[in-house]
């Protein structure tokens, strides 16, 4: 896989965008508001990066990535990612988001929930549990003493394993947490949210997490 497809140009989206050219693929990128605002990101990136629209960059990628506020995923498009597998980074934070029952009642889980939205992709929570200042410089290589690792969920093996070889790619271990159902177990006020971790230590606190309903 050689292009890959950013919706969000955030601050996860751009440090993604310069960490996969880095690493020689070609990225198209977008944001919500045209690829015109994009120019200086570009500019930046370099010749193998390209601004387009979220339907145009869901086209291009033979991967895509999914990097918006959680309250947008309902903008994602849909048909463009029909069959391709999705990475997810999102995360809930109400105060933004407002209040949602589903979650608040732990009744389901943020990528559950971009699952159902699109329903014939394969989506895979990814790099949802770093803070992006860290991506492109926590990384070390394979075998290195307490490397760092990062965990994955999804419904679907071929998802869990194009993660796994990314992170690998960007110098983290992978632990599966195992279907988007048990997702929660790295999402906000979690143990294993956004703290540095070997794999033995991220095990242990997918372990110590619970899920609390709202108060």
């Amino acid at each position: 896989m050689t292009r890959i497809g950013i919706i969000g140009a955030g601050n996860i989206g751009g440090t993604l965008a310069r960490g996969l050219i880095q690493r020689g693929y070609d990225v198209t990128i977008s944001n919500s508001r045209g690829p015109e605002t994009l120019g200086a990101l570009i500019g930046e990136l370099g010749p193998r990066a390209t601004a387009s629209t979220p339907e145009a960059a869901a086209a291009a990628g033979e991967f895509v990535i999914v990097t918006v506020p959680f309250q947008a995923y309902p903008s994602i498009p849909v048909a463009p990612l029909a069959g391709k597998v999705v990475l997810d980074t999102t995360n809930y934070y109400w105060e933004s988001a407002g209040r949602i029952p589903d979650l608040e009642e732990a009744r389901t889980t943020t990528s559950s929930l971009v699952q159902a939205h699109l329903s014939e992709a394969r989506v895979v929570k990814a790099f949802n549990q770093i803070n992006a200042g860290d991506i492109l410089t926590d990384g070390s290589p394979a075998g290195s003493p307490n490397r760092r690792a990062l965990a994955t969920a999804s419904d679907f093996d071929d998802a869990i394993q194009l993660v796994t070889a990314l992170y690998d790619e960007f110098g983290y271990d992978t632990v599966n947490v195992g279907p988007l159902s048990e997702s929660w177990r790295i999402e906000r006020d979690q143990p294993a949210y956004v703290v540095r971790q070997n794999r033995e230590e991220l095990e242990a606190n997918l372990d110590r997490a619970e899920r609390l309903l709202a108060a």
